[in-house]
């Protein structure tokens, strides 16, 4: 359960733009006699280890013998052994040899299974979960995690950046058009009491993630992922609202200090707001910081919101 958080919560951070910057296992490599790293330095070979959790970034794993679990960022990871616990990768593919054994569950973000015997030797009841998406993203930024940080600028990067762009103004035009009660008073909070709302939103957040993450590695299986489903939903929800909040916001403080009264529109706000965050969010670093506004604004938008209360007459 320790290496599925992980492995969940480095493709989160994928995702979000906050890649750790750590490379290392459970206990110290070098500490242990029977794991050793290939001439090349891309491998890591686990012989016989059976209490040894392994976490490497940048390089595949091959287990020769026996290992307690193992989960590979950016490389394969190779089982010819025996494997008690989980086996998961971010960006690399899980190959089970024949006569290998894996005996807890088997997770793959931006790869795929693929074991070698047309019955491979599991534990029964476990589960295998692959997402195959974004391969060869997943496994460059595995091996440099700190390339996401300053993205080199090409044809495809602005191209992506256009997409995301029109993805966000259509997403804010419906937005804006179903709920505009809903957003016109979070753009009024962003106005009156922006620090206060993110205060109480980035310190949110970080209690979320550490829940999630907490949440996996002591609650029992049933009670972490309902936990882990519901304040990822919760994350999810106040990027969203967080995103078209300040997408307003930002284009109606443009419109009010450099367009002139009859140039302003709701929609011409909206389009400038996107093309602003758009820009923030494509920016070397300065993305990151951006990105963390986005949720802690998000969030504190959501739990400071108030219903309005509905007046009958009689």
């Amino acid at each position: 359960m320790r290496l599925i958080a992980a492995a969940g919560l480095f493709s989160l951070f994928l995702l979000c733009g906050t890649i750790p910057s750590f490379a290392k296992t459970i206990s110290p490599l070098f500490a242990n006699p029977e794991i050793s790293t290939s001439d090349d330095q891309t491998t890591l070979i686990v012989n016989d280890a059976p209490e040894q959790e392994v976490i490497v970034i940048g390089k595949s794993v091959v287990v020769n013998k026996n290992a307690k679990g193992v989960l590979a960022v950016g490389g394969d990871v190779v089982v010819e052994g025996r494997v008690e616990g989980d086996v998961a990768t971010v960006g690399g593919n899980v190959i089970q040899k024949k006569d290998a054994y894996i005996g807890g569950d088997i997770i793959v973000f931006g790869g795929s299974y693929k074991p070698e015997s047309a019955t491979p030797l599991r534990a029964p009841g476990r589960e295998t979960v692959m997402l195959g998406v974004f391969e060869d993203e997943l496994r460059s930024f595995g091996q440099n995690p700190s390339q996401i940080f300053a993205p080199s600028f090409s044809m495809s990067f602005l191209a992506q950046r256009l997409l995301l762009a029109l993805f966000w103004f259509v997403v804010s035009m419906v937005f804006t058009t179903i709920a505009p009660g809903a957003v016109g008073r979070a753009v009024a909070r962003i106005h009156l009491s922006f620090l206060k709302v993110c205060a109480i939103g980035a310190l949110a957040f970080i209690i979320i993630v550490g829940m999630i993450v907490g949440g996996a590695l002591t609650l029992p299986d049933y009670l972490g992922v309902t936990l882990g489903i519901l304040s990822t939903f919760l994350l999810l929800l106040g990027y969203l609202f967080g995103r078209v909040a300040l997408q307003v916001s930002a284009g109606k403080l443009i419109q009010k200090y450099f367009l002139s009264e009859n140039n302003r529109s709701e929609t011409l706000a909206i389009l400038l707001g996107v093309l602003l965050w758009t820009l923030l969010l494509s920016l070397p670093y300065l993305w990151v910081v951006a990105l963390f506004l986005v949720f802690a604004v998000g969030i504190g938008l959501v739990l400071t919101g108030r219903a309005v209360p509905k007046w009958q007459t009689p």
